[in-house]
């Protein structure tokens, strides 16, 4: 009955989170075009109206933005949101030196411009930009009298100063309180003594900073206060009183995914039954298959030039994962713990629903998941440590109760953590895969789970390993120096 009980309850809520979902997108045309090598997505409700640029942040996609994109499009803008080089569908690496504002910065700001190109018309273009992307749009606004008012979320740009940009509004997430100061500057570079929630004009230049409630740097992306204060300033800048509704996609979006992740238990019962042993592991034994990957990685894979991909320390992601999943490995077959015979079609069933079911709907409503050609060669080489990792987290989760399945999971947060400081510089940006572990976890791990009961554990980890690699290949962006 318990069972029966959730099945019906995640279904329940799958199809309201698909209503909601699908309403944000009712009586608009989205359709997909390229300008040039870049993938835009154009969103319009017919009415032609004035045209609105939107761009992501580091590791985004224009799906990320769709939560302003809709509403904004819905209230007559003509929206054109894009993939930065390296991001999402867009072929291209993104290049140049990260850290100068003449190298990766400039062509980011030159790919805009080439955007703006092709949305230009008579009216001038506002920009709506999250994160890594408002510096750009910033720089963007300095020499383009084509440009309109500048929405930035969870901004920083050190281009801002007193008179420039001149119609800004500032959105930031209530807990990113750095970005919140940084904000409320802006404003005050104009008033001093202004507050956030204030609009100030003073001549030319108007400015407001708000904080969008309960929502951090990544949910600001579906804050309904955020996307409703965009499209009141895009309204008083062009003189509009046009509204749209401003629906719960945050929740949908959690909801949906959540009775995905949900609905795999019961799809497990389908398969053929292949249980095997339980081997619960001591204290002492546990201690060894958790902390000698975790210590042992990081210091076997800093002396290795690991520069074999064009993206960002995916490469070093690789060869940690292999490397952890091999000594994991061989500390679990040292206490008698083998990796029993996989089912085929288990693993069939879990990837297929993991990529197909879960990845489909995330693709659609959330962020981009499907590789483009250049990114193939990237997942299989991550899929060479990805596989070793998740055979040897499966078999060492398998049985095990919460607090060991939570400790294995954070030992590998550890190593990532004692692989940052020790090359600082290289692979700062490992910093940004602890949420996608997280998440990955959170879902697929749980999918994984209930497939493991039924099959077994070798089942489980080799298809999330191939899952892990997709989901990290597709995530990362490409770079090129």
């Amino acid at each position: 009955m318990r069972h029966w009980i959730t099945t019906a309850l995640a279904m329940i809520i799958g199809v309201w989170a698909l209503v909601v979902l699908e309403s944000a997108r009712t009586g608009l045309s989205i359709t997909d075009v390229q300008f040039g090598e870049t993938p835009v997505t154009i969103y319009t409700d017919g009415t032609d109206g004035p045209p609105v640029i939107i761009a992501h942040g580091f590791a985004g996609s224009r799906q990320m933005m769709q939560g302003y994109s809709l509403v904004l499009a819905q209230a007559g803008y003509t929206v054109h949101a894009f993939d930065f080089e390296g991001h999402g569908l867009h072929p291209m690496p993104m290049g140049g030196d990260v850290n100068a504002l003449d190298g990766t910065t400039q062509r980011l700001v030159e790919q805009t411009r080439r955007v703006l190109d092709q949305v230009a018309a008579d009216e001038p273009v506002a920009l709506l930009g999250h994160s890594m992307a408002t510096d750009i749009l910033v720089r963007v606004a300095q020499s383009e009298p084509r440009v309109g008012p500048i929405v930035l979320l969870s901004a920083f740009s050190r281009a801002i100063d007193a008179t420039h940009p001149t119609d800004m509004l500032l959105i930031t997430g209530e807990w990113e309180p750095g970005l919140a100061d940084f904000a409320r500057a802006a404003v005050q570079m104009v008033d001093g003594a202004a507050t956030t929630g204030q609009t100030v004009t003073v001549g030319d230049v108007s400015r407001r900073a708000v904080l969008a409630p309960f929502v951090e740097h990544v949910a600001i992306l579906q804050s309904r206060v955020g996307r409703a204060e965009a499209l009141g300033w895009l309204n008083r800048s062009y003189a509009r009183k046009q509204s749209a509704p401003v629906p719960p996609t945050g929740w949908a979006l959690l909801g949906l995914l959540a009775s995905i992740t949900a609905l795999a238990v019961p799809l497990t019962r389908l398969l053929p039954i292949q249980p095997a042993t339980v081997q619960p592991l001591s204290a002492r034994q546990f201690s060894a298959v958790a902390i000698v990957p975790a210590l042992l990685a990081p210091f076997i894979a800093a002396p290795v030039d690991s520069r074999f991909l064009p993206v960002l320390v995916a490469d070093y992601l690789a060869l940690h994962l292999a490397l952890y999943g091999v000594l994991q490995l061989g500390v679990l077959r040292a206490l008698g713990r083998v990796l029993p015979k996989p089912s085929a079609l288990g693993a069939v069933v879990l990837v297929l629903w993991g990529i197909g079911v879960f990845g489909l709907a995330l693709d659609r409503y959330g962020a981009n998941f499907w590789p483009t050609p250049q990114r193939l060669p990237i997942i299989a080489a991550l899929a060479l440590g990805a596989l070793p990792f998740m055979l040897a987290d499966a078999r060492a989760a398998f049985g095990a109760p919460l607090w060991q399945r939570l400790a294995l999971r954070g030992a590998l947060l550890v190593s990532l953590g004692i692989a940052v400081a020790l090359d600082f510089e290289g692979l700062f940006f490992l910093i940004m895969i602890a949420p996608v572990i997280i998440l990955f976890f959170l879902t697929f791990g749980l999918m994984g789970r209930a497939v493991a009961r039924a099959t077994g554990p070798t089942t489980a980890g080799l298809a999330l390993g191939l899952v892990l690699a997709w989901a990290l290949g597709v995530s990362f962006p490409l770079f090129s120096a």
